[in-house]
């Protein structure tokens, strides 16, 4: 049984998950929107979403925990500064998941995650 087992694997080791998503998240705050498989994109909700709360917050010591988490200098810079301002006034739900289709490889769903405006 596979209770209170959280998160996909995605067939990958801890590290090589986590590089994945830094640079996913990465990739959605300077685009505003990319295209993904359907269950990369919903952990990839769970991090991106997180770091938009603590950009909600400019401080030095908020853009040091973003940065020690993405490691991207312009990313941390357009998050602090175009996206989060976005967002003072919500409470969550910074990102919208619209279904696609399957890809004509392997049939693998695909979806669009972007910003919600």
């Amino acid at each position: 049984m596979r209770h209170q087992k959280a998160g996909r694997k995605f067939g990958r080791n801890p590290s090589q998950r986590k590089a994945l998503l830094r640079q996913q998240a990465i990739s959605l705050i300077l685009n505003e929107r990319i295209m993904t498989t359907e269950a990369k994109a919903k952990e990839l909700r769970i991090v991106v979403e997180k770091l938009v709360t603590l950009a909600r917050n400019d401080s030095g010591h908020h853009r040091n925990l973003v940065m020690s988490r993405i490691d991207h200098t312009p990313a941390v810079n357009r998050l602090f500064e175009v996206v989060a301002p976005r967002y003072e006034d919500v409470a969550g739900g910074y990102t919208r998941i619209s279904k696609l289709g399957v890809r004509r490889g392997d049939a693998a769903p695909l979806v669009l995650i972007e910003f919600v405006a």
